[in-house]
């Protein structure tokens, strides 16, 4: 017998250039125990539009529940808030 697996809600934000290519986010279910590398990796799965914004050797930065993600092996827990964003220059 296959054990079920466990789904989680969590919600994406996209921001500056990112929300102009692939909107403000969304919430989404994914599998306990998914990690934000593995979550980044299937929402570039989803279109060319998601793999060019978010693609590996993109500079994208990652915060979990407004925490600067410093390893993408971090594990999500349920109802967590993913901004995705790109690194911030200014002068």
């Amino acid at each position: 017998m296959s054990e079920a697996v466990v789904l989680i809600q969590v919600q994406l934000r996209f921001f500056a250039s990112l929300r102009e290519q692939l909107g403000a986010g969304e919430r989404l279910e994914i599998p306990a125990g998914t990690s934000v590398a593995a979550l980044r990796e299937q929402l570039c799965g989803r279109s060319a539009t998601h793999a060019e914004a978010l693609g590996p050797g993109r500079a994208v930065r990652c915060a979990l529940n407004q925490q600067m993600v410093v390893r993408d092996e971090l594990l999500i827990p349920a109802n967590a808030e993913l901004a995705f964003f790109p690194p911030v220059t200014g002068g």
